[in-house]
């Protein structure tokens, strides 16, 4: 039975091939590139896992392209490389990022928080209401997203930021 994976479902697809390969069919998860099971230590992970289920893995394009065995030299090689360019394309976006603020540009979305969106979650959070109910309750009221409510990791975000300030405030 061949298993392909679609989307970045990797870990699900290895233990349905698993449970299918239990059975007595024999089993080989088919996948686009290398770069769709994940990188570093969850690519090696998965590897053990479908060699400890004794599934066969298949590349159809990419470095890797045919079929392989999850344990062997090479797949565990290109493991520790996918997790040596994942720490490389993050520490280059990083670099570009502070380049990007030195020049005063700004990083991610239009603010969508204001003061009286901030008194309006101070209230609630002080009777220990969840970050997902004030989120609820709140309406962003400018721009694109304007009658939305904001995501309960903007209102975390806002209330931290004020409460950072605060503290600052004081200890000034």
């Amino acid at each position: 039975m061949v298993l392909i994976l679609l989307a970045g479902a990797a870990s699900a697809a290895s233990r349905l091939a698993g449970e299918i390969r239990s059975s007595g069919v024999a089993v080989t998860l088919v996948v686009h590139e290398h770069k769709r099971l994940g990188r570093g230590i969850e690519l090696a992970m998965l590897a053990g896992e479908l060699k400890a289920s004794d599934v066969g893995l298949e590349f159809l394009s990419g470095e890797l392209k045919g079929s392989h065995d999850p344990s062997g030299i090479v797949f565990t090689a290109l493991a520790a490389m996918s997790g040596m360019e994942r720490e490389y394309i993050r520490d280059r976006a990083l670099e570009g990022h502070e380049s990007a603020r030195k020049r005063g540009k700004t990083i991610g979305g239009a603010g969508v928080t204001d003061d009286s969106m901030l008194s309006m979650a101070l209230h609630p959070r002080d009777r220990e209401m969840s970050l997902r109910c004030i989120a609820k309750r709140l309406v962003i009221t400018t721009g694109a997203k304007k009658g939305q409510h904001p995501s309960p990791a903007t209102v975390m975000r806002m209330l931290r930021e004020h409460d950072e300030q605060a503290a600052t405030a004081v200890s000034t």
